[in-house]
């Protein structure tokens, strides 16, 4: 088999409030310390809590999304706030199903509303509309799970050279 490692890091997009809505925060937060300074210490509980928001806010609302494709190993590491990171998968490829566009017959069966079966769903993109996204379905803890990816190209080749029966790269089932 061949020995590779390729990494690629995937910025999830932010939703289109997160900006008004963490100046809102820091905007009541200070106004509350101030009235807390000079009115009534009752004022400063509300803001600093809005303080401890922000921060809790503004960690969970950045994320990033790290592929390591390593010897038949996909990891994939979850970066909040650009700061703490975790290891949310590490999965064997040879226990594959299959991995195909998102639209592709070959995960028809697994797609909300009209699939016939259901999994476990993780979302792993970027939310970028001109990014197509991969399904992988794959088992983890022998339970069959869904991923949604945003694969590079250098990654999808790797795959279909390794796994050429169950990557498909198109969206028709050829």
């Amino acid at each position: 088999m061949y020995h590779y490692r390729i990494t690629e890091q995937v910025i999830r997009k932010q939703k289109a409030m997160t900006g008004v809505l963490k100046k809102i925060m820091i905007f009541f937060a200070i106004f509350f310390i101030l009235l807390g300074i000079m009115i009534s210490q009752g004022f400063m509980l509300p803001g600093f809590l809005l303080v401890v928001l922000y921060f809790f806010y503004s960690v969970l609302s950045q994320k990033e999304y790290e592929y390591v494709l390593e010897a038949g190993t996909l990891t994939i590491d979850v970066i909040l706030g650009r700061r703490y990171r975790y290891t949310a998968h590490v999965l064997k490829l040879h226990e594959m199903e299959v991995a195909a566009p998102s639209r592709h017959e070959a995960v028809a069966k697994y797609r909300k509303g009209t699939g016939t079966q259901k999994i476990a769903k993780y979302d792993y993109t970027s939310y970028e509309a001109d990014t197509p996204y991969y399904t992988m379905i794959i088992m983890e803890n022998r339970q069959k799970i869904k991923l949604l990816l945003d694969l590079s190209q250098e990654m999808l080749e790797v795959l279909k050279k390794s796994y050429p029966d169950r990557v498909f790269l198109t969206e028709s089932a050829g």
